[in-house]
């Protein structure tokens, strides 16, 4: 998968998390505490307009809470 800028990156990683966890079912809260990380990381790293990085270690707590490969993350959606 290529993107063209970091925001582009950004923007699809959130919008996954953020899809991921509402096909959980899962609030915001659920979420950071089954992944271990705080309430407010993962409302900047959901937000539309995110600009926030995140490590591969975040990333595959967040991807071991929601039950999905990291990889998932990576990928366009027709939502997007």
């Amino acid at each position: 998968m290529k993107f063209t800028s970091d925001s582009e990156l950004y923007k699809t990683i959130g919008s996954n998390i953020k899809y991921f966890r509402e096909r959980r079912k899962l609030t915001q809260p659920e979420l950071a505490e089954l992944a271990g990380i705080s309430l407010s990381y993962i409302s900047k790293l959901e937000a539309e307009n995110c600009e926030k990085s995140v490590s591969i270690s975040t990333l595959n707590s967040i991807a071991n809470a929601l039950d999905v490969r990291l990889i998932r993350f990576f990928e366009r959606r027709p939502h997007m």
